[in-house]
């Protein structure tokens, strides 16, 4: 159970390093756009916003993959904050923004938080 939690966890941190690259350097461009669905004026003006939500998403991988790399007790502790972390995150912006996060963000948290918690 150990590997699947560790492989789920690899595969949010991925996912928020994707969408620190499309928040951060993408946002104007059509990957970015379509994301948001913002035309590309919209996409210019909010640009600033989006870069400073996918530093935190960089964060949030970051600080998974130190809970994959850390030592135990460090490590499992380290995962279960910050899934926790993209959970609450995901749910927020699912009620506050787009209800498509739920499903891309806290549920893929919410499964790699389950298996963290089952393999410990």
């Amino acid at each position: 159970m150990e590997t699947v939690a560790d492989v789920l966890v690899g595969l949010v941190a991925l996912l928020h390093v994707y969408i620190l690259v499309l928040e951060m350097f993408l946002w104007q461009r059509a990957p970015g756009r379509g994301l948001s669905g913002f035309d590309p004026e919209m996409a210019r003006a909010t640009a600033p916003l989006a870069a400073n939500q996918g530093l935190y998403n960089g964060f949030l991988a970051a600080g998974l993959v130190w809970g994959l790399i850390a030592a135990d007790p460090t490590g499992p502790h380290a995962q279960v904050f910050f899934l926790s972390c993209v959970v609450i995150a995901g749910v927020y912006g699912g009620v506050t923004a787009n209800r498509r996060i739920l499903l891309a963000q806290a549920l893929p948290g919410a499964l790699a938080l389950a298996a963290v918690l089952a393999a410990r």
